[in-house]
Formats: structure tokens, sequence, C-alpha cells
């Protein structure tokens, strides 16, 4: 059996430009028309335009947001531990890196936590 781990990045997806943003706020300001009708017409998800018309009422303006970053585990601050760890003791099981970590740092590390890292 294979397993295939897919992974989006989000510097491959770009955002709408500001202004086509600004031409489906505009669109909907002007007309008596519904969400619904001006994602068709931009061909962009219903959650898209309630999106941009919410961030318009409570920021302003409908610039994109900048792309979140992936979260850090907890471990990712410790690699130089991890690796004098896994250095050390060779041969253990995740248990029982995990229970090493909590006996020596007092911090509970989840088997796959410790799987990732």
């Amino acid at each position: 059996m294979y397993y295939i781990r897919f992974s989006i990045s989000a510097e491959k997806i770009k955002a709408y430009s500001l202004e086509f943003r600004k031409k489906i706020v505009k669109a909907y300001e002007q007309g008596d028309t519904s969400v619904r009708k001006r994602a068709t017409r931009f061909d962009v998800s219903k959650a898209f335009v309630q999106q941009i018309l919410t961030q318009k009422q409570t920021t302003g303006h409908v610039q994109p947001k900048k792309p979140g970053g992936s979260l850090k585990s907890v471990l990712h601050s410790s690699t130089t531990n991890l690796t004098q760890m896994v250095g050390k003791y060779p041969d253990s099981t995740l248990l029982e890196y995990c229970e090493y970590w909590l006996d020596n740092y007092q911090q509970s590390i989840s088997l796959s936590m410790m799987w990732l890292e």
C-alpha cells in the first residue's frame, strides 16, 4: 500500500487582486442583488464574497491579507536537544523519546508530534 502526502503551500495560491475585490464590492453595493448572484457573476464562491464584504465593513478596505505561515510545533525550537537525544539513544522508540522528553524537559509530547519532528 502506498501513501501520498499532499501539501499546499501558501506561495502557490495567489490572492485575488485588489481591483477585482473592489469590483465585487462595488457591484454588490450598487444593485439590489444577492451575495449568491455576485458570486456567480464573478465566478467566485459565495463565502469569498461574504468574506470581502465583511472585511470592507470591519476594516474599511478589501486588501488581501498576508498568507498565514505554517504552525510551528512545540519542538521546533528544540532541534538541538532533539538531535542530542536521538544521538544518545538511537534505538529508542517514539514512546521512549516522549517519556525522555517529559522527564528531562517537563513537557508532554504526543507520539505524532515527536514523529513529525
